[in-house]
């Protein structure tokens, strides 16, 4: 619970306001404000308003100040919900009769001892990049860095990086945030924090601010963005925020992400184009008819809109690669195989059994499965840091699909031998490769099998195969179940540390929405598997993290993008990564998994979380050919939030595999949850 104390008299001409929470461990630790507004032009700061009457009541609080350029009056309101928070509205006042461009910095200082972390939902997460990390993108120094390696003591961003639009700060005393809506009366808003060895301070920009430098997406930074408004003489704005004080805990943000949902669900509809059965139909048409190639026993990884040309991309739309999992292979072939054997369509049933032979006829000489097939190549180890390795969870989320494949035939009365040989060559192989204390490795050496890299939680989808694994293959099954529960022991460090991380091939020991989907996963399995209420909390510790990845509010696209023109509501869409930000569907991975946590939890927002991103990927499915320039079935992959690789309110003309065939798991899943769903009409 957020309170006021009495606020503090600087001097005889000024006051600060210090906020403090219910659950602070110390009495000297808060958050402090010493003035109202700082104000900034091109040149930088040139005005600070401080706060030179109070008034308290209640519950309540005004707070007035005055400079040369600007007056401003304030209400700070405590809201008691189902969290406690401090609404701030301020009432800004140009009082100058020239106009003139300015920006105002709302500034809090955390107040309380140890070294801070952040986060910054779905866009940075404590320091965000380790030293090591082999891709390039913004990260948090102590001791501050190389900006142009993008290393720096302070970061602020524009709001649309954020899946809620609020920066969060911890010491071992207290954690505070301060949250505010993507736009605002002088345009796009931002956040912001630094924290060096002598202060720590978060703060919201009217309108943004990207400094030191701007992540673009590119390993080289572009020059600091500093966005003004321009006044006219007399001009009045209204500003709002929020402020949020709790405990050290670091899932202390939980509560407060929870409770921003809750009011922008009221305020940002949904908007699905179809029913559940719709897109079901259109994505199983579009796999088998833009990514299947038979000739090459595939499914291709990408089929570009533009089938005339094709050099819109360089060429390169069009691209006929395969990974076993993840971005291509087993997962969306198991979905494609479902929907054939249920609706009785044979060519897509030949077509998904024809791939699965195809991935479980080549295991790479460790015993795994190879990543991917590339043409011309053939079999290969995929997009990782060196030429040699395998990466846990692309083989893993193979293994685990397949494995399913397995069950879904025997079900109906066929047996795959091959199958079944493969899967428990990757499920053996997942056994000898761990590590006394329940560590399953990240990365292996494609010949001899050597664990090549610990770090990270990359291996701990192995935990659902095994499970699942151990269900199928009786006589394996205690050995593969209790390796996964040593698994599982084990991968609880990163959920409670609230950084997971190492899970796509292609940003090396990132923290990414895809680990949080995996925890998930993993947990609610090993909970069905035993009932140990250690892996249901685990499970909702996952999802609650995985929920600062997904979008709370629909952005404002500019007016002549194609995302606005199209009406594209992003509530319910994740990020990628901080190191990827574009809005993806991946999330579609674990909704049956997200399904089974509510129905175990009773937990409504669990279901409302799971609905939104649904109904988001429930937009944007080409319903016939010229349908927003693509044609029947196709899936974009990324949808541009941000200035980050393409403007922002772009879509990337490719459909993927992966985009395509998780809609198509996804609809079959949610199909028995239709009536609280909601979506099948």
């Amino acid at each position: 619970m957020s309170t006021f104390i009495k606020p503090k008299e600087k001097d005889t001409n000024s006051h600060e306001i210090q906020i403090y929470s219910s659950d602070r461990k110390s009495r000297n630790a808060y958050l402090r404000l010493t003035s109202l507004l700082h104000v900034y032009n091109e040149n930088g700061s040139i005005e600070e308003i401080p706060i030179d009457e109070l008034l308290e009541t209640e519950g309540s609080l005004r707070a007035a100040g005055r400079g040369d350029l600007f007056s401003v009056h304030s209400e700070w309101n405590s809201i008691h919900d189902q969290c406690d928070y401090i609404q701030v509205d301020l009432e800004v006042s140009y009082n100058q009769e020239a106009s003139g461009e300015f920006g105002f910095e709302f500034n809090c200082a955390l107040i309380g001892n140890g070294k801070p972390t952040w986060m910054i939902p779905g866009a940075f997460y404590k320091e965000n990049r380790f030293e090591h990390n082999e891709r390039k993108y913004p990260r948090y120094d102590f001791n501050d860095g190389n900006h142009d390696e993008m290393v720096s003591d302070h970061w602020a961003f524009r709001s649309d990086r954020a899946a809620l639009p609020a920066v969060f700060a911890w010491n071992d005393e207290i954690s505070g945030a301060l949250c505010v809506e993507e736009m605002s009366d002088v345009g796009l808003t931002g956040i912001g924090f630094r924290g060096n060895r002598s202060h720590s301070e978060i703060w919201v920009n009217f309108p943004y601010r990207e400094e030191p430098v701007t992540f673009v997406g590119d390993p080289t930074p572009q020059s600091a963005d500093i966005s003004l408004y321009s006044f006219e003489a007399g001009e009045k704005v209204h500003l709002q925020l929020k402020i949020y004080t709790s405990s050290p805990d670091l899932h202390s943000y939980n509560p407060f992400v929870r409770q921003m949902y809750r009011l922008h669900q009221q305020e940002h509809p949904l908007n699905p184009w179809m029913g559940l059965d719709e897109a079901a139909e259109l994505t199983a048409d579009g796999l088998y008819r833009w990514h299947y190639m038979p000739e090459h026993r595939i499914l291709s990884e990408t089929a570009a809109f533009d089938r005339e040309l094709n050099n819109n991309v360089k060429g390169l739309g069009d691209r006929p690669h395969m990974h076993v999992g993840w971005v291509s292979g087993v997962p969306y072939a198991y979905a494609l195989l479902t929907y054939g054997r249920k609706k009785g369509i044979q060519p897509y049933v030949d077509a998904a059994i024809n791939v699965l032979d195809h991935i479980a006829s080549a295991l790479a000489p460790n015993g795994t499965f190879w990543a991917s097939w590339v043409l011309g190549k053939g079999w290969g180890t995929g997009w990782n840091p060196k030429s040699t390795w395998l990466q846990a969870r692309t083989i893993s989320e193979a293994t685990l699909f397949l494995i399913r494949a397995l069950s879904f035939e025997k079900k109906e009365g066929f047996l795959h031998r091959n199958w079944e040989k493969a899967v428990l060559s990757n499920l053996n192989f997942a056994v000898s490769r761990q590590r006394s204390d329940g560590n399953l490795g990240s990365y292996y050496h494609c010949e001899t099998g050597n664990v090549q890299e610990w770090d990270g939680a990359g291996g701990v989808l192995w935990t659902a195969s095994l499970i699942e694994g151990g269900a199928f293959f009786k006589e394996e099954k205690e050995v593969f179940q209790e390796t996964a529960i040593k698994a599982g022991h084990y991968y609880e460090r990163f959920v409670l540390d609230e950084y997971i991380y190492g899970a796509p091939e292609d940003v090396h020991l990132t923290p990414t929405s895809e680990d949080a989907y995996n925890a998930v996963v993993s947990y609610v399995l090993l909970y069905e598997h035993d009932q140990n209420d250690k892996w249901l909390q685990l499970a909702k510790r996952s999802a609650d993290w995985l929920m600062t990845f997904r979008w709370t509010y629909n952005i404002a696209f500019p007016e002549h993008t194609f995302l606005h023109q199209y009406d594209f509501r992003s509530r319910g869409a994740d990020q990628a990564s901080p190191s990827n930000q574009h809005l993806h569907n991946y999330g579609l991975f674990c909704v049956p998994e997200m399904l089974r946590l509510w129905t175990y939890t009773g937990d409504q927002y669990y279901l409302d979380r799971t609905r939104d991103h649904i109904s988001c990927f429930l937009q944007f499915i080409a319903r016939k050919d010229g349908d927003f320039n693509a044609y029947k079935g196709m899936v974009t992959e990324r949808y541009y939030n941000t200035n980050c690789f393409q403007p922002k309110g772009m879509m990337l003309t490719l459909s993927h595999s992966w985009c395509v065939g998780l809609i198509l798991y996804a609809t079959q899943e949610a199909l028995s949850y239709g009536e609280v769903l909601k979506l099948n009409g």
